[in-house]
């Protein structure tokens, strides 16, 4: 089986159903048995630190990925006959920009072999002052596991891809809660699923929470990725004065995925 070939920014940037934008490529590897690639988006720059701090945490995962892969060329080379290869890309997309933050996506692409490549995506959230990834925690009054707060967004999580899983004509339990792929979404902040704050129609706010499952997150491999967007006032009752000062205004449409 040959390699697909690698996704560039700007059709992961369509793919999502984003405007391309141009990106820098920070660490590009190609050889016989490898073809490695991690690109940023140029636009990132013009936020203090963001563009370095992705661009390292890049590169460290392509020289993991890069190790792996001269591993297994060593150990076995017959297992790249026939012109195969390992194949991985990651980019960084902005998504959104507000107040003194920058909310990224980042997307994972890999392919080792098998049926199929597999991809991953993940979110990120840059203050600008601080310099540093953070967290969305401080936007709501709490954000304890099973607490109030949480257990509204997973209900509001839960019922957003059970509605764009009908639209995709996908079979969902009438109880998202007890649907066999969606219970998964759980009341913690770290098992609603990647999320990161959407944009705004509205400058310098964000118009609510955009939340992205990777293939196998929420459905079978074939459903593809899902990205949902909760407006901020389905959850405004549970917003701090910090979370109450960035979000304002309509977000767009969720994102069209593959």
């Amino acid at each position: 089986m040959h390699l697909p070939r690698l996704l560039t920014a700007a059709a992961v940037a369509l793919l999502v159903g984003i405007a391309p934008a141009a990106a820098d490529t920070v660490m590009a590897v190609q050889t016989k048995y490898l073809d490695l690639k991690v690109e940023v988006d140029a636009g990132l720059k013009s936020a203090p630190g963001l563009f370095e701090n992705l661009s390292a945490e890049g590169k460290k995962w392509g020289e993991a990925n890069r190790r792996d892969a001269d591993k297994a060329w060593r150990q076995d080379p017959s297992d790249f006959s026939d012109g195969r290869s390992w194949g991985f890309e990651r980019s960084y997309t902005e998504v959104s920009r507000f107040s003194h933050y920058v909310g990224v996506l980042r997307r994972d692409y890999a392919f080792t072999g098998g049926a199929h490549p597999n991809t991953v995506v993940d979110t990120i959230l840059w203050d600008t002052q601080a310099k540093k990834q953070v967290s969305v925690r401080p936007f709501f009054t709490e954000t304890a596991d099973n607490g109030p707060t949480l257990r509204a967004l997973a209900t509001l999580v839960r019922a957003a891809v059970a509605k764009e899983k009908k639209a995709r004509d996908v079979p969902v339990a009438a109880d998202p809660a007890k649907d066999e792929w969606l219970k998964e979404i759980r009341p913690s902040l770290l098992k609603l699923g990647p999320l990161v704050p959407a944009p705004s129609n509205e400058p310098g706010r964000s118009g609510g929470l955009e939340v992205h499952f990777s293939p196998y997150a929420v459905g079978a491999y074939a459903e593809g990725l899902y990205t949902v967007v909760i407006p901020w006032r389905a959850f405004e009752q549970y917003l701090s004065p910090e979370g109450r000062a960035v979000f304002g205004g309509e977000p767009p449409p969720p994102r069209k995925d593959d």
